[in-house]
């Protein structure tokens, strides 16, 4: 099994989860107007810790559980499955990790999962598309690439949806 997840741990994948996430949750602090050096390096662990390992892990599961071709089931299959693991749970530990990385220690509490909720609830049409897209017409070698660069957008999302949401 660790053989398995350091397979795709490789430090591309690193450097690649490190540069995007935190790239995009810095335009996210810019825009919000509070950027923090310990946020930043938060992200940047995060991102090359947790995302790079998860996530090209998870793709390549998809590959191996729903065929890569152009049956429309199948697509369907491949995108609902990218859908399912960037769900409200996920978005409100990226909130946790930013809250945890601002020392926002009050804001931590189980609101984080109704905010989760509510951006996964609006971003659907969007996440819909941008994985259908990227399970189904990109090469699985940058499918992370491609997952990371979106969701570098959706961090600027998710981050602004604490203040949207809350």
């Amino acid at each position: 099994m660790i053989k398995k997840i350091l397979r795709w741990y490789t430090i591309p994948n690193i450097v690649r989860g490190m540069l995007i996430y935190s790239a995009g949750d810095t335009v996210a602090c810019l825009i919000a107007g509070n950027f923090s050096i310990s946020r930043f390096a938060g992200m940047v662990l995060v991102g090359g810790i947790i995302y790079a390992a998860e996530i090209p892990n998870y793709f390549n599961w998809i590959n191996k559980k729903v065929a890569d071709n152009k049956k429309t089931i199948d697509q369907i299959k491949r995108t609902l499955l990218a859908i399912v693991y960037f769900n409200p749970l996920w978005i409100a530990r990226h909130l946790l990790f930013i809250n945890i990385f601002t020392g926002n220690y009050s804001s931590i509490e189980f609101g984080l999962l109704h905010i989760g909720l509510l951006s996964f609830a609006f971003n659907i049409p969007v996440s819909l598309t941008a994985n259908w897209v990227i399970q189904n017409y990109i090469n699985a070698k940058y499918r992370f690439i491609a997952s990371a660069g979106f969701s570098a957008l959706m961090a600027i999302y998710y981050s602004l949806s604490e203040v949207i949401f809350r």
